[in-house]
């Protein structure tokens, strides 16, 4: 099994980026405006629509408010691994800063550098939406 992550600051206050990322309804939209084109739940699973047209079918499996969080599942869509496991956390590093960490489990093997690639880029679409919307709040 493919162990990846991607981490990045974020100059936002750790309880407020964690609104967002935390709300399996609307986080994907609120974290990548623009990247994200749609969020649909039914309960437990969430169809994503992307910009460019992937599409990711994703199931909660948990979600821990007081370690800022969320811990899904790709089950489908444009990519279906036989496994996958993504947890998404914010940790506060000070005043108005704090760290996005966000890893996954795969298999088979041979998606984790597609997925990566993935995440790389909704990194750069993450950081740039939450500073511009939260930051001033």
């Amino acid at each position: 099994m493919a162990s990846i992550r991607t981490e990045f600051e974020i100059d936002v206050d750790a309880d407020r980026a964690w609104r967002v990322i935390g709300d399996w309804a609307d986080g994907p939209v609120g974290m990548a405006n623009g990247y994200v084109a749609s969020s649909q739940t039914d309960g437990d699973v969430r169809v994503v629509t992307f910009a460019k047209g992937n599409v990711a079918r994703e199931r909660l499996i948990a979600r821990d408010e007081g370690e800022r969080r969320i811990v899904y599942s790709l089950i489908g869509d444009t990519v279906c691994p036989e496994h996958d496991n993504t947890a998404m956390q914010i940790v506060a590093i000070g005043p108005g800063r704090c760290r996005f960490v966000w890893s996954r489990d795969v298999l088979p093997d041979e998606l984790a550098g597609r997925l990566l690639a993935a995440m790389e880029d909704a990194a750069r679409a993450i950081k740039r939406t939450l500073e511009r919307d939260l930051a001033a709040q």
